[in-house]
């Protein structure tokens, strides 16, 4: 399967003092947002999210996110401020098995004594670069007539 993510968000997804935040909803609407350290791109170009809580409210937002197919977002602050934002649907999650044997091993490599309730695997369905350049650029190209008269006139 091809990934929507293009080199440059998996690359800062990888990189060290990236901000991962993960915003789900609960059953009347409600967001959920909660920071993630252990996010990554898996090999066939998803998202692989570690949920390290068993009774969380992530962990209910995403099992509901999966049986309904609702989406779930995730933004990606850089050290830089690069920022993007991905939406994503769950596609399944592993509690036993080897893929998740395999990252209870490496998270607790990685983090010591620590648990792990699932594998979540998200598939990447829309990547929005909302860093504030490119936010101000599509702004300008969306409306050209939202200028500030500051910027109209030139002040000599």
């Amino acid at each position: 399967m091809a990934s929507n993510l293009n080199p440059e968000v998996a690359a800062l997804l990888s990189r060290s003092g990236t901000l991962n935040v993960l915003t789900t909803v609960d059953d009347r609407g409600m967001p959920h947002t909660v920071p993630v350290a252990s996010l990554r791109v898996g090999e066939d170009g998803n998202l692989v999210l570690l949920e390290l809580l068993e009774s969380s409210r992530t962990s209910r937002n995403l099992i509901r996110s999966l049986w309904y197919d609702r989406p779930v977002s995730v933004l990606i602050v850089g050290s830089n401020r690069e920022t993007y934002q991905i939406h994503g649907l769950p596609l399944k999650t592993y509690v036993s098995g080897p893929v998740y044997q395999r990252e209870y091993v490496a998270i607790r490599k990685r983090l010591g004594d620590v648990d792990l309730a699932a594998v979540w695997i998200i598939r990447p369905d829309q990547i929005h670069d909302e860093s504030h350049i490119a936010r101000q650029r599509q702004e300008r190209d969306l409306h050209p007539f939202f200028a500030h008269l500051d910027r109209l006139v030139k002040v000599s």
